[in-house]
């Protein structure tokens, strides 16, 4: 294969930087997007085998694609990649930054603009591994959500999302009609994770697990960053937490 002359890697270099990324990415030739969020420090916390040979994947809300990407890499047989507010809703992201990098790495993932609500067996298919991570605290109706992907998971349901009320001891969540977490109207639910289990449960699926959560450093660090952004009180923080949970049908 040719390797792509100066010329080549300034004018990606370019095009890359046009863009607004949520995802950081490495394109190659030392091409990295300058992005809000690097999806390499929260990799591991999924769980997912190193090797997904003669898997199918689905990644819904796949924004820039980075899990999409990383799935194909892992040797996964087919990889859909869907969204819908990042790439043609409300939100400040676009679609350009999914196919831009598609087409850098030279990828076979496939793209479906697709709300989570719509999603059905019928109109996508079943996959071995569904990955829904922060996804789930965005959306007006959770557990209609996870029915959704209980409907479209062949086995392994993977879910990331924002938990609150951690230190309750019923299943609970907390809704935030407005700007409560983190100044962002987008925001709608922060479930604990007893609630996250028994909504899983309640949708059909036999195996449920929180896959990982941060230790309590982490936690108090997490709101120490916030309270200096002065996105969250302090204390208020230390009811949340991001964690990943495993669900198998």
């Amino acid at each position: 294969m040719r390797e792509p002359d100066t010329t080549d890697v300034e004018a990606l270099r370019r095009e890359v930087d046009a863009l607004k990324w949520f995802h950081r990415l490495e394109l190659g030739h030392g091409v990295v997007t300058k992005a809000q969020y690097d999806p390499r420090r929260t990799l591991p916390e999924t769980k997912l085998p190193a090797s997904l040979a003669g898997k199918t994947v689905l990644d819904v809300g796949a924004w820039d694609g980075f899990y999409s990407f990383e799935m194909e890499r892992r040797g996964a047989d087919r990889v859909l990649a869907t969204d819908s507010y990042s790439w043609s809703g409300p939100g400040w992201g676009t679609k350009a930054g999914f196919e831009l990098a598609r087409r850098t790495l030279n990828s076979k993932v496939e793209d479906l603009d697709i709300d989570i609500m719509d999603l059905s067996a019928e109109r996508v298919g079943r996959f071995d591994v569904v990955m829904c991570l922060g996804v789930l605290y965005h959306l007006r109706h959770p557990l209609l959500a996870i029915e959704r992907l209980y409907d479209v998971t062949g086995d392994l349901l993977v879910l990331e999302t924002e938990c609150d009320f951690l230190w309750h001891r019923r299943p609970g969540a907390a809704f935030y009609p407005g700007r409560e977490l983190s100044g962002d109207a987008s925001n709608w639910w922060g479930p604990n994770a007893k609630c996250v289990l028994g909504m899983l449960e309640a949708s059909g699926f036999r195996k449920v697990e929180v896959a990982s959560r941060h230790s309590f450093p982490r936690m108090v660090a997490r709101a120490a960053r916030h309270r200096i952004k002065g996105a969250n009180p302090f204390f208020r923080m230390l009811q949340t937490d991001r964690i990943v949970f495993h669900a198998s049908r």
